[in-house]
């Protein structure tokens, strides 16, 4: 229940909601059923918190490994989540060798020995089996219309008489009862005067997805804020409906939905996702790249993207701008991420 809000909270104000910033303890049914924000994808929604972490504990029900990462499902009885857990360096070598010598040190003090205590005992908590118990901590990704975790934490917990399953059943229901169900309340509009140009910003930026536009300029939407100033005494109209115009355009360049291809007198502003040249740019530099021998392992690097699209495309296009066409891309199945910020041709 109460998984999509009856409105979304602007995306300044959520760091008001403490759950914002916490790893939150939802049922993976819930995770599963959460619905994506309009304005910032990779942040859900459970009522009207925005959540883009989150902690779950369960039974591991299928494995599979992979060099860099493993892939677990996890069953909290309410639902089944891919979780994506990568591999860190301990796991991946097999030994580890030190320079300078093999032998132990005074005392009987062995590091290389020490260290491979620690490999193992690291290998044990993160090699988990299927039926076995995973805690995962991570953000909440959706790809290829399936959503996921990826894990920043995880391990495997021992818990011969659940003590632990126990205590996490009792603690989840008590976090719903007093967080997640609660609905966040926020005070009254007035006290947040930059909430006139966020509700600018979201009438432009639906104007614009309505009629799909691709290229516009200022002039072209300014008159679509007019309602929102005639009941603002302060200033002349003219004069308000330029400063409201000019702020929801800046806000709309740091979400990235828009940008300047070039910066010249004539103010022409690109919409990201109808620029069918950006994203054959993007598309050619990720190809072309990562058959290269430096990427071809891990996949090019969002910024080293950002730096060759830049140079063949646009001088002005923002990080934000660039991770937006990444997406699209991902969910359209043209490219595959191969962590965080690495990506690669399918």
């Amino acid at each position: 229940k109460g998984l999509r809000s009856q409105g979304e909270t602007p995306f300044v104000l959520w760091g008001l909601d403490p759950i914002f910033s916490a790893y939150a303890r939802l049922y993976i049914r819930d995770i599963l059923q959460m619905t994506e924000s309009t304005q910032v994808p990779g942040v859900y929604f459970y009522n009207s918190h925005p959540i883009y972490k989150v902690d779950v504990l369960g039974i591991v029900v299928y494995k599979r490994e992979r060099d860099d990462f493993f892939c677990y499902g996890v069953d909290d009885s309410t639902g089944v989540i891919n979780c994506l857990c990568w591999k860190n360096d301990l796991l991946k070598e097999c030994f580890i060798v030190f320079k300078g010598g093999t032998g132990g040190a005074q005392g009987g003090f062995d590091p290389v020995a020490e260290m491979r205590k620690l490999q193992r005992a690291q290998q044990s908590r993160c090699c988990v089996e299927i039926e076995e118990l995973l805690r995962v901590r991570g953000s909440v990704k959706t790809t290829r219309q399936q959503r996921e975790i990826s894990a920043s934490v995880f391990y495997k917990v021992d818990d011969p008489v659940m003590a632990v399953q126990i205590s996490w059943m009792m603690e989840v229901p008590e976090l719903y009862r007093q967080c997640y169900d609660k609905p966040l309340q926020l005070q009254s509009n007035t006290r947040y005067p930059f909430l006139s140009s966020l509700k600018a910003a979201t009438i432009i930026r639906d104007f614009l997805n309505q009629k799909s536009v691709a290229k516009f300029r200022p002039y072209d939407v300014q008159e679509l804020l007019q309602p929102l100033i005639l009941s603002q005494l302060k200033t002349t109209p003219g004069v308000q409906l330029l400063q409201l115009l000019k702020e929801a355009l800046q806000t709309l360049q740091d979400e990235g939905f828009i940008y300047r291809k070039v910066k010249s007198q004539d103010e022409v502003y690109s919409v990201t996702g109808q620029d069918k040249e950006l994203v054959i740019a993007v598309k050619d530099v990720i190809r072309e790249d990562s058959k290269r021998e430096k990427f071809a392992e891990k996949g090019c690097h969002v910024l080293h993207i950002l730096s060759a699209v830049r140079q063949r495309y646009s001088l002005n296009l923002s990080k934000t701008a660039l991770e937006l066409v990444l997406k699209s891309l991902e969910c359209n199945s043209d490219i595959i991420s191969c962590s965080d910020s690495h990506y690669t041709m399918l």
